[in-house]
């Protein structure tokens, strides 16, 4: 989540959540919190609404993990930041859980694909006989056994 939009659900200025963790900074590791280079900002406001880097305020956002919005609780001590934090908590709790069961449904789809797929060549096999089994047949004239008379 980008500090932004943490300052928002918060209720107070970015640029004073951006000085609680300057404060605090010993508080956001690199896998806590980290900003956004000068493409990755590029980026973010060309693929959306944000009109120009200004309105992020000209500088470089912070993004957040979920370790980081979690440690934004214990530098924002006020009771709006701790109901916030629990609901933010509950969403990332909320997300994981739907990667898990979209992983576990794709994993399924993928088995029986391949149980499908054995199947399938065992099926076309089996049409293969039948077909085959359908084909008028060659008969072979076969000489007859016993004393020939010919009748000329």
């Amino acid at each position: 989540m980008l500090d932004r939009d943490l300052a928002i659900l918060y209720g107070v200025r970015a640029i004073a959540l951006r000085q609680q963790i300057k404060r605090n900074r010993e508080r956001f590791p690199e896998d806590f919190m980290f900003k956004l280079t000068k493409e990755e900002s590029e980026n973010l406001v060309s693929q959306n609404v944000i009109p120009s880097l200004k309105s992020l305020g000209g500088y470089k956002p912070y993004a957040f993990t979920e370790q980081g919005v979690a440690m934004l609780s214990s530098v924002l001590r006020s009771r709006r930041a701790v109901l916030v934090n629990i609901q933010i908590m509950r969403t990332f709790a909320k997300l994981k859980e739907f990667l898990l069961t979209h992983s576990e449904l794709t994993r399924r789809v993928d088995a029986l694909e391949g149980r499908f797929g054995e199947q399938d060549e065992k099926i076309k096999a089996i049409f293969e006989a039948i077909k085959q089994l359908l084909q008028p047949s060659v008969v072979q004239v076969k000489p007859k056994i016993g004393f020939h008379v010919s009748r000329q």
